[in-house]
């Protein structure tokens, strides 16, 4: 029998049709069958529950054909005026609650996360922050990088107090450093504490003696030094050092000479060799035993810096609060967390990686009515000074771009107080900067 043989008693034709009811809160189909085909059995009456008139009794359809039965898959109820939407007769369901109790865990595991990052933030600002006065003191004497509208690099103060046996603590090391994220160019140099100065009372003393009276005159001392402004201030405590190091899993240190325990208790190989905090800490204070003494010393601890930072910005996501903890341990600044990170990022991010340059200001040592003091080498630390500021290696002999080299301020040691000429007494001097191991 053909499809079109199929009529009802109107003589349309009839075929079963596919009738879909959409659920909107389960999402799904539940198919309802209605036979057109069996024109004799009474019609569905219109008002019987909508169940009752899903059903099909496919004995009806006698020895039709199943094959002939065309199934159609519609989104809107057929034609077939006998059959009432399903959906006018279900009662609604209850919404599920597991997605709205999922949610508010995913946010309260959040808030807690976020909540939890907050004071872990606000407890390393605390550690690293200075004393209220100290703080209002230097804030006068730094300058905003933001006031440089011609590099984005600013200048940093690094002082590392040393503390021993009960002693008061001490700069025994000044270091200026230059940072310039954007390029990933990072400039360490050294100036030696006994550099010979005038004082804020105009009398002649040691470069270190500033930090007794306070960080901010420190800042002020060492920015007429260099003659550039400084934006940053970082006190590292030498104690605090050893376990940085540990934290980080230890150092990594090409060591110039072979030296024997002197004042910093242990001995050394020549060559590179991972250091762990105790050793590293032994060898950035070693200046009995090295060549040139104090400034084989400085040149010690800007190794050990430079280690440091290459480490801290190699580590992985997850050790960096970690470390970050026991740098702050270790540290007293005016920068806050958050700049720090940002920085550190910046510098991991640059294009051309890191590159860190690591110098002492051209010095010699000299004898004044018994007083040791370090006179400055003038030409030579102006110069330095220049390729610094340009971003250059400062121990180079490469051309001075013009900007710097017309740059009068750049390395002038206006507050030095060592003879400006010099040049009889460095030939004199039983030490040099040049005497350093390299």
């Amino acid at each position: 029998m053909d499809e079109k043989d199929i009529r009802d008693a109107n003589g349309e034709p009839a075929g079963t049709s596919y009738q879909g009811r959409h659920f909107a809160e389960s999402k799904r189909l539940e198919p309802v069958f209605t036979d057109d085909a069996a024109t004799e059995q009474p019609a569905q009456d219109a008002t019987a529950p909508a169940e009752e008139a899903g059903r099909t009794d496919t004995s009806s359809l006698g020895d039709t054909d199943p094959a002939l039965i065309t199934v159609r898959h519609f989104e809107t109820i057929d034609s077939s005026k006998g059959v009432q939407d399903a959906r006018t007769s279900e009662k609604p369901r209850k919404r599920h609650a597991e997605p709205v109790i999922a949610l508010l865990c995913v946010l309260a595991i959040v808030a807690i996360g976020v909540g939890t990052c907050w004071a872990w933030m606000s407890s390393v600002n605390n550690m690293m922050s200075l004393d209220q006065g100290e703080r209002e003191e230097i804030e006068d004497a730094l300058v905003d990088p933001e006031s440089n509208q011609n590099s984005d690099a600013f200048y940093t103060l690094i002082i590392g107090s040393d503390s021993r046996n009960g002693e008061a603590a001490r700069s025994d090391v000044i270091m200026l450093a230059r940072v310039d994220a954007s390029s990933g160019v990072v400039t360490f140099v050294s100036i030696p504490r006994d550099t010979m100065i005038y004082g804020e009372s105009g009398g002649v003393e040691k470069i270190n003696a500033a930090y007794n009276y306070g960080p901010a005159s420190t800042v002020l001392v060492v920015s007429e030094f260099a003659g550039v402004p400084i934006s940053h201030y970082v006190e590292v405590d030498f104690n605090g050092l050893k376990e940085v190091v540990d934290a980080l899993g230890g150092v990594t240190v090409d060591i110039p000479e072979d030296i024997t325990a002197g004042n910093g208790g242990m001995s050394f190989s020549a060559g590179e060799q991972r250091l762990n905090g105790e050793e590293a800490l032994a060898y950035a204070r070693e200046r009995y035993n090295v060549s040139g003494g104090d400034f084989g010393r400085a040149q010690a601890q800007r190794q050990i810096l430079e280690a440091i930072v290459r480490e801290v910005l190699a580590s992985g996501p997850l050790e960096i609060p970690g470390l970050v903890s026991e740098l702050a341990k270790a540290v007293k600044t005016d920068l806050s967390l958050d700049k720090i990170v940002s920085y550190a990022l910046e510098l991991y991010g640059a294009e051309n990686g890191l590159t860190v340059y690591s110098a002492a200001a051209p010095s010699y040592a000299l004898n004044v009515d018994g007083i040791s003091y370090v006179g400055t080498m003038y030409d030579e630390w102006q110069d330095m000074m220049r390729r610094m500021d340009a971003g250059l290696d400062p121990e180079s002999t490469s051309s001075i771009p013009e900007e710097q080299a017309n740059n009068e301020k750049l390395g002038a040691a206006t507050n030095a107080a060592s003879p400006r000429d010099y040049e009889d007494l460095l030939a004199q001097s039983p030490l040099t900067t040049d005497d350093v191991a390299h």
